[in-house]
């Protein structure tokens, strides 16, 4: 570990870099050799909310050395951020979540209603594994359709991609019917609940697991808002990430 005396006070925080950032942007930026630069970028990555893709244009229009000659830093700034490709739904959805802080492996059985507990329990925890700019609004939103009720299981509001998510969850491995469902969600939220400067609601259906098969049948046709990941409730131990790192060194796929 680095002496905390070796810390710069222009350094990203580590923490920080870990929750805003994904995995491959931190791969991106530590092929970055200059520290000063690479805090540069990180903390814009972090500031403009930057896809990996807006990163590498950024750092190929060597936005940095810009930045160092430019008069006025903060109107270079606002410029790159109007300019900066816009976040998307698959963007902000993970796939797959890690949902292993609730803990759900110890017990025998478990419900819908114990994964939705668990997570409103932890909710920091998730909203952090969900990524940057979600917002809990509700918790089995009751949805009046005729003269039948439903009920979406969490609505976050996202203020960055200024709309609402609902999150279906699921116990088992996905069926077709869920989407068919999740999509109903989404059209109630369009035509009931988004207002005039709102974006079309996204939906986030988490199953234990899928085949892309046929999730790719079952939503074709329906929102292009819908999504569909799966979680996990443990990360992979450390011995099956270095028999995973074996195996690419013995297919030489990292050559």
């Amino acid at each position: 570990m680095v002496p905390a005396t070796n810390f710069e006070i222009w350094q990203t925080p580590p923490n920080k870099l870990f929750n805003r950032l994904s995995t491959s942007h931190l791969i991106y930026l530590s092929n970055i050799k200059n520290d000063l630069k690479r805090a540069f970028y990180e903390q814009e990555a972090i500031h403009g909310c930057w896809t990996i893709k807006e990163l590498d244009r950024q750092v190929s229009s060597l936005y940095y050395e810009r930045m160092g000659i430019s008069k006025d830093k903060m109107a270079l700034q606002r410029h790159v951020t109007e300019t900066a490709y816009g976040l998307t739904p698959r963007d902000i959805l993970h796939n797959p979540v890690t949902l292993e802080f609730l803990d759900l492996q110890t017990q025998n059985v478990y419900t819908e209603t114990n994964l939705e507990t668990s997570i409103l329990d932890n909710i920091q925890h998730f909203l952090l594994e969900m990524g940057r700019g979600f917002c809990f609004e509700a918790r089995q939103r009751r949805i009046l359709i005729d003269k039948d009720y439903f009920k979406a299981d969490l609505i976050f509001y996202h203020r960055i991609l200024k709309c609402h998510v609902i999150v279906d969850l699921k116990i088992d491995r996905f069926r077709h019917e869920y989407a068919s469902q999740l999509n109903m969600y989404l059209n109630y939220y369009r035509h009931e609940v988004m207002q005039s400067d709102d974006n079309p609601p996204i939906g986030l259906l988490l199953c234990a697991d899928y085949g892309e098969t046929t999730v790719r049948y079952a939503i074709e046709g329906l929102s292009q808002n819908l999504f569909v990941s799966k979680y996990q409730l443990e990360l992979p131990s450390e011995d099956e990430i270095r028999q995973y790192l074996l195996e690419n060194i013995r297919n030489e796929k990292l050559f």
